[in-house]
This record gives C-alpha cells, structure tokens and sequence, in this order.
C-alpha cells in the first residue's frame, strides 16, 4: 500500500488575506504562469523564489503604486528588505498605506 505524500504547512506559509491580494496583483501585472495561492510568502522574490528580475520588480512597484497609492522609490536603500519577499512587501505596504 503506498503512503500519499503530504506537505507540512506551517503557519508562516500560509497567505494572510492581504498577502493573497498582493500575490494576485503581482501575478496579474507580470502575467506569471503561477496561482496566486501558490505564491510562498516568505520565499524570495528576486532571482531565487519567484524568479523576478529588476524589471520584474519595476513593474511591481507601478502596480503597487496604481492600486495601493504608495510610492516605491528606486533609490530607496531599503529596497532589498522591502522587496525580500511577498511577505515583507505586504508589511511595507501596509505600514506605510
């Protein structure tokens, strides 16, 4: 008989309802070939993890920018934290909304 193979989820892996809404915003905007659902929120978003380059992330920012109201600079030295993860985007987004 063979065992079906399940995958221990912890709390950390589960989107928030936020975090959801985010993930279909960046899937929708960059056209990726993922669900939404499926996006893990502490997983990297540049290069490892989703894969995202910097245009990838430019087109992210314009998004965020024409549904949230909150302006991601460039130039931001915290850029790299902001964007180190879905989950750390929903955070900056929501402090800062």
């Amino acid at each position: 008989m063979q065992e079906a193979a399940t995958k221990v989820v912890s709390a950390n892996d589960v989107l928030s309802a936020q975090e959801l809404e985010l993930a279909e915003l960046i899937v929708s905007a960059l056209n990726l070939d993922i669900r939404a659902a499926d996006v893990e929120p502490n997983a990297p978003l540049y290069r490892e993890g989703l894969g995202l380059d910097s245009v990838d992330i430019l087109e992210i920012a314009l998004a965020i920018s024409k549904s949230y109201g909150i302006r991601l600079r460039s130039d931001d030295g915290n850029n790299q934290k902001i964007f180190s993860s879905l989950r750390s985007l929903n955070r900056y987004i929501h402090r800062n909304g």
